[in-house]
């Protein structure tokens, strides 16, 4: 099921492009008997009339929570803002398993709330399948999938409020062996043959050593090669357990070594980590973004998850076991050595500085929660792909090669992370556990990627990386 207690997520090398083989192999992954796909997100219900301030939040939860304004600001949007870059003209694709019944009206309150123009078309479609009946009592199925669905449609729109939004749901979330994952591959197919988006959002994964096979992940990639071709940017959360990542279905067991997970891994998908934002009421930072761990915060911990002790609470990243080292990838083999490594790039997901969703759906509460996980981090990216695709005038299709090429080139627009790691400790079967992880130093690491951007910078710089030039 998917693991919705705490986190709704768990939802290669050279590339497989129309000119060449890209793709690798890569070593085995152990057999288990199945596997699932879920959102990456924690979420606290808070009230059912207004969101929380900044100082209510430190006061209930011991961290601020933020709203769209102050993350706008903090990744540096308003410049393009009046230069009309908004995300006109563009679609963010996000898909999710069965969405919210209540999307489009939680968006408007949402967007009524914070002063957020509504965006140009919003349309849902279910290319996989007709969606099962909505069920309210199904707490780690459609409700915590229709939390996820908020988060994402929610901060998608804040970070590009000219942007069109497609949302696609899919009505599987689990079966054995492959856990809803061929629905998302032709729901996500579909779009890309009939162009319906520029940007692909997806807050999901499972953990590589949980599918049956390497092969098994590799019958499932066809619609990454697929926008590869077409040009559309793949984006997925690298996940919330820190180093490591569930090991069984139900979500409740974690491995106790390093793990990552797939589609992230991907060398085809641009893999998103989660950054520590401290930002002042005007959204101007106190102090340098730092890799997301909350692991070890324990008052955190105790109000917002329940339990005093460690958790596994941080961002995913690390050394992928099924892919090898994309040519992209080539400038940091030092780091990465002949693994496809992850992240490529981080925003704002911790817990210790959440965001305010609306959320109406039945099942739960009618009101305002507060969020966070690189579900969060994933579609803040999406929207400043949108900004990019303006700017380029057309979608700029897969941007690792940019994205590595930038930071060798040390492109002002991508600040570099270097403060923080993500191994995590938790108690399982009665037993402290440690996972060691990775730290973050000056340039490329596998706990945030090349950074995090600088977005009135960063933007232009991308889009003419990538190829798409300064307006056209």
């Amino acid at each position: 099921m998917p693991h919705r207690s705490r986190r709704y997520l768990r939802t290669a090398g050279a590339i497989a492009l129309a000119s060449g083989s890209l793709l690798a192999g890569g070593a085995p992954v152990a057999a288990t008997a199945g596997i699932t796909i879920a959102p990456m997100v924690h979420s606290k219900f808070v009230s059912a009339r207004q969101p929380l301030t900044e100082d209510e939040c430190v006061a209930q939860f011991t961290v601020p929570c933020y709203i769209p304004s102050q993350i706008q600001t903090a990744y540096n949007e308003q410049p393009l803002f009046n230069q009309g870059i908004n995300g006109a003209g563009q679609t963010i694709v996000i898909v999710d398993s069965f969405g919210s019944p209540t999307i489009k009206a939680d968006l408007a309150t949402f967007d009524a709330t914070f002063g957020l123009p509504a965006p140009p078309s919003f349309n849902i479609i279910t290319p996989a399948g007709k969606l099962p009946a909505w069920d309210p009592t199904n707490a780690n199925g459609d409700v915590g999938w229709a939390g996820e669905t908020t988060l994402d449609v929610e901060w998608a729109h804040s970070m590009a409020p000219g942007a069109s939004i497609l949302l696609v749901e899919t009505p599987v979330a689990e079966t054995e062996g492959t856990a809803g994952f061929p629905q998302i591959v032709k729901a996500e197919n579909y779009v890309i043959n009939h162009h319906l988006g520029q940007v692909i959002s997806q807050s999901f994964a499972a953990t590589e050593g949980t599918f049956p096979s390497a092969a098994s992940i590799m019958g499932l990639r066809s619609a990454y090669q697929n926008a590869a071709r077409n040009h559309v940017t793949v984006l997925a959360a690298t996940g919330d357990a820190g180093a490591t990542d569930y090991s069984n279905v139900a979500g409740t067991l974690l491995y106790t070594h390093p793990a990552v997970a797939w589609p992230s891994t991907d060398p085809l998908v641009t893999a998103v980590g989660g950054t520590q934002l401290a930002l002042w009421d005007n959204g101007s930072r106190n102090q340098a973004d730092r890799v997301w761990n909350d692991s070890t915060n324990y008052a955190l911990n105790d109000v917002f998850f329940g339990t005093p002790g460690p958790t596994a609470t941080a961002t995913g990243g690390g050394l992928s076991a099924v892919f090898s080292r994309p040519s992209y990838q080539d400038s940091v083999a030092g780091v990465v050595g002949d693994q496809r490594g992850v992240p490529d790039i981080s925003m704002s997901a911790a817990c210790s500085g959440l965001v305010n969703t609306y959320q109406s759906f039945p099942g739960q509460p009618a009101g305002w929660y507060v969020d966070c996980g690189t579900s969060e981090a994933t579609p803040l990216f999406a929207g400043i792909m949108a900004l990019a695709d303006q700017v380029a005038g057309h979608s700029l299709g897969l941007i690792n090669p940019a994205l590595y090429a930038m930071s060798a080139a040390h492109e002002p627009g991508i600040v570099d992370v270097t403060t923080g790691n993500n191994s995590v400790s938790f108690i399982q079967n009665n037993e402290l556990v440690h996972v060691k992880g990775f730290n973050a130093g000056p340039g490329y690491d596998l706990a945030s990627g090349v950074g995090t951007v600088d977005a009135a910078l960063f933007v232009p710089e991308l889009a003419q990386a990538a190829g798409g030039g300064y307006g056209g």
